[in-house]
């Protein structure tokens, strides 16, 4: 079974920065598609930042400029360095991927979660 981990989260004040981390484990033929969302407190879960394979990049408006995805595909994990925060990026962010598997005899392609990390950016 695939499982994503995320690390890196934590309090930092504004202005500041951190850097997430995800790591996919078990059995992986790909990584296609991976993803940052976040969901705030009374909000809905947003996307922040997505990397398809070929490394084509797409941002949230908040946060273009300030945010950057990477990928390193022989490690399957996603990055996200985040700069200039601000009070209003506090949330908790999600890393989702779309990975090739097995499950049983069956080769799939599995949307799969990470159980989050917490940011939180104080003023």
């Amino acid at each position: 079974q695939v499982q994503l981990v995320e690390s890196g989260g934590g309090l930092v004040q504004a202005g500041g920065s951190l850097r997430l981390s995800c790591a996919a484990s078990g059995i992986i033929y790909s990584s296609n598609t991976m993803a940052w969302y976040r969901q705030a407190p009374g909000k809905e879960r947003e996307l922040v930042a997505s990397i398809s394979r070929t490394s084509v990049t797409n941002y949230a408006d908040s946060v273009k400029g300030r945010f950057t995805i990477s990928r390193d595909d022989p490690k399957h994990t996603v990055h996200l360095q985040m700069n200039s925060l601000k009070p209003e990026d506090t949330a908790v962010y999600y890393c989702n991927a779309d990975i090739t598997t097995r499950q049983g005899v069956s080769v799939m392609t599995v949307d799969t979660w990470g159980q989050g990390t917490q940011v939180t950016v104080s003023s």
